[in-house]
């Protein structure tokens, strides 16, 4: 369709091919200006810079899980979860929403609970991990889930892994924690069926062991 340069009838002077070129202009002159030149830089620097890759083959990586150094090959794209499942042996963190959002995968990573769903075998290379496995030991159950036990704090026992694993750590962190911040320090883990009020009564008993 053409659009001869010619004034327009309402006076301005301007055919609306001009004005759409020269708003284009303007648009593209204040963006360069405006971008950060740090930014800019960096991402230069970044492409001249020389990466190692990793993958699609696997890669070897070593763990030390509930005190015993484990060296497994498992391609980039494994998390830990499923290297510690089903490369591993070592079941006692779940795969429930797979997505971040339930805590039944929950581990210690050098002594801070994470998402072991959201967290590649990779990245977890070198670093000491601890599943609800370490929460035995010579047969005798840590504090945490004999008192889920006492109190029947669980009933299909998939979300259990995580909350032991998760209240240890934040009994571990303030040994004289109240309720109200184990329950906080829980926030992250879910319990599908309902068993709230027996967890709350093993965290009330668990408080007042612990502040002796």
């Amino acid at each position: 369709m053409k659009d001869p340069h010619r004034p327009n009838k309402n006076g301005s002077g301007l055919s609306r091919r001009d004005f759409l070129k020269g708003s284009g202009a303007a648009a593209a002159a204040t963006a360069l200006a405006t971008a950060p030149l740090p930014a800019l830089a960096a991402l230069e620097a970044a492409d001249d810079a020389k990466v190692a890759g990793m993958g699609p083959a696997p890669v070897k990586i070593q763990l030390t899980v509930n005190g015993k150094k484990m060296t497994q090959a498992v391609e980039p794209r494994v998390t830990l979860l499923d290297t510690l499942r089903n490369h591993l042996d070592v079941t006692g963190c779940k795969r429930v929403c797979d997505r971040g959002t339930c805590g039944a995968c929950t581990v210690l990573l050098d002594g801070k609970p994470i998402y072991s769903c959201t967290m590649l075998a990779v990245e977890a290379n070198g670093h000491d991990i601890k599943t609800a496995e370490a929460l035995v030991v010579d047969d005798k159950l840590d504090e945490v889930p004999a008192a889920f036990v006492r109190f029947d704090a669980q009933q299909c026992g998939f979300c259990t892994p995580g909350f032991v694993v998760a209240m240890r750590a934040a009994f571990d962190k303030n040994p004289k924690a109240t309720p109200a911040e184990i329950e906080e320090a829980l926030g992250g883990n879910i319990c599908r069926c309902g068993t709230y009020q027996q967890m709350r009564d093993a965290i009330a008993s668990l408080c007042k062991s612990e502040g002796k």
